[in-house]
């Protein structure tokens, strides 16, 4: 076999490792989850409602604390009367007794007061870990099919740490990433303006 023959088969050989080696390769995207979560028009929307809520929620247990200053002051009242050398001593011992049933009573109302604020902010807490659960289902198979329109093999979320707490992506090209493709898509089924105002809401991720 002379010298080029040589060559060209030396050519040939590595131009099919390329090809295979290219063929193996995966083909991968990244996008950020968390950031088209937090972007949705729908979170923005659900966020509104929780506000709303969340308002009512806390004039109501102003009420709530209203009542128990009244009862406070009530307690007072009936502390200085008794102390009053005027008073009598029949009428003492009934102020004595309301006093009692009055401490009761307002330990009582503190209770309610902190079952409601628990109760409140758990229930919220939970609608929106229930929507975030239906959002992130919704987010991910738009992602995969934007994704699969791409022609990749993975697509990697690089939002969150990793069981290590450090990014489950260290480094990816910004070609690679399709978070502003997804968010294009989300925003076609946006009824509302575009340049309608996000709101925020300290309801956690």
């Amino acid at each position: 076999m002379n010298k080029s023959a040589k060559i060209l088969i030396a050519l040939l050989v590595l131009s099919l490792t390329g090809l295979f080696a290219q063929a193996q390769s995966p083909r991968i995207l990244t996008v950020d989850m968390v950031k088209v979560m937090n972007e949705h028009y729908k979170t923005q929307e659900q966020k509104s409602k929780l506000q709303v809520d969340a308002e009512k929620a806390s004039a109501e247990a102003e009420n709530i604390l209203k009542e128990r200053n009244v009862m406070v002051e009530e307690y007072k009242e009936l502390v200085e009367q008794d102390k009053n050398p005027m008073t009598t001593e029949a009428v003492k011992q009934n102020n004595r007794a309301a006093a009692e049933q009055k401490i009761q009573a307002i330990q009582q109302k503190n209770n309610d007061l902190q079952s409601f604020n628990t109760n409140t902010q758990n229930l919220l807490r939970q609608r929106f870990q229930n929507f975030k659960e239906i959002m992130l289902e919704e987010i991910s198979a738009l992602a995969q099919e934007v994704a699969q329109r791409r022609g990749v093999d993975i697509l990697l979320d690089k939002s969150g740490p990793s069981l290590l707490g450090i990014p489950g992506v260290i480094y990816s090209d910004a070609s690679m990433d399709i978070t502003a493709e997804v968010q294009a898509e989300i925003n076609k089924s946006n009824p509302a303006s575009s340049d309608s105002p996000q709101i925020t809401v300290p309801m956690g991720k």
